[in-house]
């Protein structure tokens, strides 16, 4: 168990999954678990129980220590102590919440309610966990935390490529593309549009294959996923 002073022997502990190694020290694919906590020793120990699991984790005593350093873009979460000298925990999830930071959290506090609880798990925390803590308890929530993480970051980045595809569509096949979401027929759109229903299926040919879709339902489902700001645009 986890306390304020000592860490356990982990040895018997089943395994938890080992994310690979690199010889690159800033091989962008390994997690980086960052810890927040005033306390040295329990930064310690976090520190020594993750990399025993083979997890690369970085310490910081204060969130504003943790928001001016310099960190590399690496898949991974956070582990907050809720209160600290200066901004909380609490406060920090709020400020990464607030600039779009996604990555997860799991607070780790020995001051905790339930209150506290609520307000940390509505706003998206992992986990909420109280000092002392079970090594295990701790290390599932990171690997489920870390998991969540990496799904995240491969979807922002389908939907960045979805994106950019879209971004070399012409004016008319954003159109057509529009129409097609919509679940409209060549003719139906060729009307609206006031071109042939030939010209429809060239245009539907073309955004399918710059969209890289290889069916009709796979190029709705693309639409879907594209950002509302894009979906929401009004045709020229």
């Amino acid at each position: 168990m986890l306390g304020t002073t000592a860490l356990a022997d982990s040895s018997a502990l089943p395994p938890l999954p080992r994310y690979p190694m690199s010889i690159a020290a800033d091989n962008i694919e390994r997690p980086l678990v960052l810890i927040v906590d005033d306390d040295e020793e329990i930064r310690s120990a976090l520190e020594e129980l993750l990399l025993s699991v083979g997890i690369d984790a970085r310490c910081f005593g204060s969130t504003q220590e943790l928001l001016h350093a310099d960190l590399p873009e690496r898949p991974g979460c956070l582990i907050l102590d809720v209160r600290m000298p200066g901004a909380s925990g609490l406060d920090l999830q709020q400020h990464l919440a607030s600039n779009g930071n996604t990555r997860p959290i799991i607070f780790l506090t020995g001051h905790g309610d339930i209150a506290m609880t609520v307000q940390a798990m509505k706003a998206g925390a992992i986990d909420f966990l109280t000092k002392p803590v079970r090594d295990q308890t701790l290390l599932d929530a990171v690997t489920a935390a870390i998991e969540k993480d990496i799904s995240q970051r491969t979807a922002a980045r389908h939907v960045k490529q979805h994106v950019d595809r879209y971004a070399k569509l012409t004016p008319r096949e954003r159109e057509v593309l529009r129409e097609v979401a919509k679940g409209r027929l060549n003719k139906q759109i060729a009307f609206d549009l006031g071109i042939s229903e030939v010209t429809v299926k060239l245009h539907r040919g073309s955004v399918t294959k710059k969209m890289q879709a290889t069916s009709v339902g796979q190029l709705i489902r693309i639409w879907e996923l594209l950002p509302a700001e894009i979906r929401e645009e009004k045709s020229p």
